[in-house]
């Protein structure tokens, strides 16, 4: 065939772009030119710094080594999210990987612990979880034949400097420039060429517009449209600042509510990685900054800047000859830590739906298609967070818990109380595990359990919740601290 493609350009670095040029490479540099083109000039992002489980399978289509990708940069493991003040002040729950109880047949555990519940024979459903008993104890290892239902806080400067060089030991050509114009065939409305600001040309078939929340070539260029989604998710500004590493390293995010927003505190070897996400209609950016400086810990080691987004999507992510990923394809505060997730679904997507230089429709509506159902997913679960709260001690908080949701999240939440049911489609990121710690965390019971329980008596049901639980505290009590692991495992240069 001679319409394949043989040129795919990436314009923009920072971790989508690295991610991008890295799978391109590695797996089909030998059939593919890869150019990446940045500036030392304009600053990334940088502050996503956690992940999900589903990184292992980025990592292992590229053969990077766990311990290697973790001491270079500066990475600690992930068990879950620590949620604090979201459904009341002063009360909090975990988000965790992993699974919950023990399932049957007919109804999930979700079922029998609801009945144990109500009769105050179970305790709180985290505590049948070994991710989140091992988060509350700073345990960790990675054992053998189990699924790796961990993630990392990693430094995301540093992933981007992991990933260059994997892509450049692989072919990928790094062209340090500024895109000064993007040339269109006017023939057809594709993308021909890029124009730097020092007068090269680059050409290509295949355009990955990596260039942040500007997305210079699906918008600036191409104008794609954007879904605006502030509506449903209010906050629209972060600020962001590192701190000195001074406690014992967690295996897990913190998420702390406040009044018109939250703060992260993300643990990395050898420094904390904090922020406040926050609506500017109820809170001034010099608030955030000093009510992020009153809680945070150990010596700055930068100073707070501020940042600014718009919580959306394109209209399309792939529009011509052109995809958008990472930041440019829309924006979803990192509440749950799905922002490399969805680079690593966009570039993974694409390399498998890989289409000729005509740009296939089918191959372009299916993609775009497949990223819309993901992106909200991710969307209907951090309204969740929200939505679904007990707080109603400022007025954002007032607004988001009165607030419409989209009829997809609703639907869920109905089946929820009325049935105890939770469920996961082919698209979608986050299980039935997830939605049901983050439901329940967030104060929402269902009415009804299934009756298949009442096949077992009060004693039986106690014996079975409490059989679960002392095996996980028996596995949990068992395993090395987070701290120890990581010194044995993956200790990077710079922890002290």
């Amino acid at each position: 065939m001679s319409n394949k493609i043989k040129n795919v350009v990436i314009a923009g670095g920072g971790t989508a772009g690295w991610m991008a040029a890295a799978a391109f490479s590695k797996l089909l540099g030998k059939l593919i030119s890869v150019t990446l083109i940045e500036s030392d000039n304009i600053p990334t992002v940088g502050v996503g710094e956690a992940t999900i489980p589903t990184l292992h399978l980025f990592h292992d289509l590229l053969k990077i080594k766990e311990s290697d990708f973790m001491a270079a940069t500066n990475a600690t493991f992930k068990l879950g999210i620590s949620f604090e003040n979201w459904k009341q002040v002063n009360e909090d729950y975990m988000h965790s990987f992993g699974y919950i109880g023990q399932s049957c047949w007919a109804a999930g555990f979700q079922h029998f612990w609801l009945k144990g519940y109500q009769q105050g024979i179970a305790s709180d459903i985290g505590d049948y979880c070994p991710e989140h008993l091992a988060s509350r104890l700073g345990k960790f290892a990675a054992l053998p034949n189990q699924d790796r239902n961990h993630a990392f806080h990693t430094d995301a400067g540093l992933y981007a400097k992991f990933l260059r060089a994997i892509s450049e030991q692989h072919g990928a050509k790094r062209v340090e420039g500024t895109i000064s114009k993007v040339n269109l065939n006017h023939s057809n409305g594709f993308i021909k060429s890029l124009t730097l600001a020092d007068g090269q040309q680059i050409n290509g078939d295949l355009f990955i517009d990596c260039t942040g929340f500007k997305g210079l070539l699906i918008e600036e260029a191409l104008h794609t449209g954007y879904e605006d989604w502030r509506h449903w998710l209010p906050c629209d500004s972060a600020i962001a600042v590192q701190t000195r590493q001074t406690k014992p390293l967690v295996p897990y995010t913190r998420s702390i509510a406040h009044p018109s927003g939250w703060q992260w505190q993300i643990p990395l070897q050898y420094r904390m990685g904090n922020g406040l996400v926050f609506c500017s209609k109820y809170m001034t950016d010099q608030q955030a900054k000093d009510l992020l400086l009153e809680n945070i810990e150990g010596d700055k080691l930068n100073e707070p800047r501020v940042l600014k987004f718009k919580t959306g999507t394109r209209r399309k992510h792939w529009n011509k000859n052109c995809v958008a990923i990472g930041l440019a394809s829309g924006f979803i505060e990192p509440l749950e830590s799905t922002s490399i997730h969805l680079i690593q679904q966009s570039v993974v997507r694409l390399m498998q739906s890989l289409p000729s230089t005509e740009m296939e429709p089918a191959v372009v509506d299916d993609f775009n298609r497949k990223m819309r159902l993901e992106i909200e997913n991710v969307r209907d679960f951090i309204v969740l967070h929200y939505h679904v709260t007990q707080r109603d001690d400022s007025e954002f908080w007032r607004y988001c818990k009165s607030m419409e949701i989209p009829k997809s999240l609703q639907d869920r939440i109905d089946l929820f109380v009325q049935s105890a049911q939770v469920y996961k489609t082919d698209q979608e990121l986050f299980g039935e595990a997830s939605w049901l710690q983050v439901m329940i965390g967030q104060g929402l019971m269902p009415k009804e359990y299934h009756p298949i329980v009442d096949n077992m008596s009060d004693e039986e049901l106690a014996g079975f919740l409490n059989t679960i639980k002392s095996t996980i505290q028996r596995r949990v009590n068992s395993l090395p601290n987070h701290v120890d692991f990581i010194q044995n495992y993956c200790r990077s240069a710079e922890m002290s």
